[in-house]
């Protein structure tokens, strides 16, 4: 079998083609591209194998988000008045994906302010609390004002 070969088999076959060597172990626990290469390597044939490649996720402030809500509410009014129902729903849907966006970034800069206030409430009290004056005075020289 071909590296071609081997990427069109789904999981479940790989894991039964795996099984057949015994140089191979910890075959149920493997993922597709893991499976492949140890079948390879067990034959002896060298392979590579191109990951997927992973989206990137892109940089959202609330701002933005609530910007794109606000566009979004607007076009969704205005495909009531054309009574388009599809582009209705496509946008009521996308609207509330980009709330939850919003609700859990808003969550998740409240918890990074609270642990800020915890670690500075930590610190404060060390601050707050005036050094002892040093006691190089004795108590008969005379004070100076």
């Amino acid at each position: 079998m071909e590296e071609k070969e081997l990427t069109k088999m789904t999981v479940t076959k790989l894991r039964e083609e795996a099984k057949k060597y015994t140089s191979i172990e910890g075959v149920s626990a493997m993922k597709k591209e893991d499976l492949i290469k140890a079948i390879a390597d067990a034959r002896g044939e060298p392979i590579e194998i191109k990951k997927k490649k992973s989206r990137k996720k892109k940089e959202v402030d609330a701002a933005g988000l609530k910007k794109k809500i606000k566009t979004l509410r607007k076009e969704k009014a205005e495909g009531r008045k054309s009574k388009s129902r599809k582009e209705t729903n496509r946008l009521r849907k996308k609207i509330k994906v980009l709330k939850r966006q919003s609700r859990k970034f808003g969550k998740e800069k409240a918890e990074v302010i609270a642990a800020a206030k915890k670690v500075g409430k930590e610190a404060a009290p060390a601050a707050a609390a005036p050094a002892p004056a040093p006691e190089t005075a004795s108590a008969d020289a005379p004070k100076v004002e």
